[in-house]
């Protein structure tokens, strides 16, 4: 079911190759408009312009010890880059997601435990996290979602984590999240990737995957690696 429903999201825009589409039974076909309450977004929505997907947070450290997170470059004290947004959604990119390197062993135990306790693919857990901040840790975008699975602190509140930032609890709360999102959307996996990505609010609004191009690029590309991870074991 998750491969139809890629296929359908892919179809609805027009990046099915008609080798794939060969692949497709004649009935399924058919059924590329979904359920009412699960159909993505007509085709005469206008897709949005999405905010530059990589955008440099600088970490620093005041005179008065307090930390400081900025767009913009420290000038008179030291700093650490932290992060660029989202490594998986920029509309226009040069990364061949079919080619790029996996990130096969970091983090095995806490996502094998992810993966049990809220019945996931594991893959699918390594794939959100490539996409989000292609397995840093330190991530923090300049929304304020942070860590390997990129919570946002109003979400993260909500899942109990007390510190985003730390692998475990970042894993674990990202993971309970997703499988909330998929057991939201009847196990419809691109609807619970746009969630995750533009937030429910935007699903329900669009009745689909929202006309965002950040978001579109960024289901096909989980979609992507996804499938790598699943197919590397």
């Amino acid at each position: 079911m998750q491969s139809l429903a890629y296929a359908v999201f892919y179809f609805s825009l027009g990046l099915l190759s008609t080798t794939v589409a060969a692949e497709i039974p004649a009935d399924s076909k058919k059924q590329l408009k979904l359920s009412p309450t699960n159909q993505p977004p007509a085709a005469a929505l206008p897709v949005k312009k999405s905010i530059s997907a990589k955008t440099l947070v600088y970490k620093s450290v005041k005179s008065d010890g307090t930390g400081f997170f900025s767009d913009r470059q420290p000038l008179n004290r030291p700093f650490q880059l932290v992060r660029y947004d989202c490594f998986a959604c920029a509309p226009v990119s040069t990364i061949n997601w079919h080619t790029t390197p996996l990130y096969i062993r970091p983090y095995n135990q806490l996502i094998s435990k992810a993966a049990t306790e809220y019945q996931l693919d594991p893959a699918l857990i390594r794939a959100v996290i490539h996409a989000e901040s292609s397995f840093r840790s330190a991530a923090i975008s300049k929304k304020g979602a942070i860590g390997l699975m990129q919570l946002m602190p109003n979400t993260a509140a909500h899942l109990g984590v007390e510190n985003a930032s730390l692998p475990e609890q970042n894993i674990l709360a990202g993971s309970r999240y997703l499988a909330q999102l998929l057991k939201q959307y009847d196990g419809e996996l691109p609807l619970a990737l746009a969630a995750y990505n533009a937030g429910a609010s935007n699903v329900r609004r669009y009745n689909g995957i929202p006309p965002f191009a950040e978001t579109q690029a960024y289901v096909a590309r989980v979609a992507i690696l996804h499938k790598r991870y699943q197919q590397a074991g």
